[in-house]
């Protein structure tokens, strides 16, 4: 199924899609730290494109693709961002609506962070795809009972033309575990520690995490311990504890279960 990836950033759907043997045919990004990356990692093109014009629209349009997956910038509505609508970047994903009623692949996938559901924009977008014929289905999914020792959930959007709406829906959740995958599940013994810290968004949370639970969402930031950080009630031990440290890059990527196949290139 000839594929094209939108807002690929440096390639995590398109791997995932790659490695079920989809053809994966093009991607497109506008940051251009990530295009390097995926330009490192994969044989097909990405392409610099501005996703909201007219250009970009017949561009992809002109690539026939039978499937359109990716994830339109999530900052506007995470929970780690200003969760503002009016900011821009959510106005992308009615640029991805748009191309996809433009192309009218048979398919499409389309994923994003579990808050999208409380936003106007996503009304909007799911409006687009109705009209252009696609039958959806939808689910937020959280990565622990899917294989990844993380805490993560993210939504995700299907649709198929001329299908009915909620045609994939017993099929989001047929084949999670029962248990969430725990770091240890996943990374036995090898961190050398059994308690890590993880900086937190505020002091009302907790900081320090056992391996014998999944790894909360995984950041682009880390920090090392505050000298002045104060044990949390949910933490499992004190700061002081023998060997706590926070996960080094390389660990945390290993959490993100991406590292042994996506290089990263300095």
């Amino acid at each position: 199924m000839r594929t094209v990836d939108l807002f690929s950033g440096c390639g995590g759907m398109s791997l995932g899609f790659q490695n079920e043997n989809f053809e994966v045919i093009a991607a497109f990004d506008k940051w251009k730290p990530a295009i390097k990356v995926y330009q490192e990692n994969f044989q097909h093109p990405i392409y610099d494109f501005d996703l909201a014009t007219e250009a970009s629209l017949q561009f992809i349009k002109n690539l026939k693709p039978q499937l359109i997956i990716g994830g339109p910038p999530c900052q506007d509505f995470s929970s780690a961002g200003k969760r503002d609508e009016t900011l821009g970047r959510a106005d992308l994903t009615l640029s991805y609506a748009h191309i996809v009623a433009g192309c009218k692949p048979e398919w499409f996938v389309m994923e994003n962070v579990g808050r999208i559901l409380k936003s106007n924009i996503l009304k909007n977008a799911i409006s687009v795809f109705k009209k252009a014929g696609y039958g959806i289905s939808y689910e937020v999914l959280d990565a622990s009972y899917c294989g990844v020792p993380q805490a993560r959930k993210r939504f995700f959007l299907v649709g198929h033309l001329k299908a009915k709406d909620g045609f994939l829906n017993p099929y989001f959740t047929k084949n999670q575990t029962t248990q969430p995958m725990t770091v240890h599940d996943y990374l036995g013994e090898s961190l050398g520690v059994e308690f890590y810290y993880r900086h937190p968004r505020s002091y009302m949370r907790r900081g320090i995490f056992s391996i014998y639970e999944p790894s909360p969402t995984i950041r682009g930031v880390n920090r090392p311990i505050p000298k002045g950080y104060n044990k949390h009630s949910g933490d499992p031990v004190d700061v002081t504890a023998d060997g706590l440290r926070p996960l080094t890059t390389i660990e945390r990527s290993y959490i993100q279960t991406l590292a042994s196949f996506i290089t990263i290139k300095k």
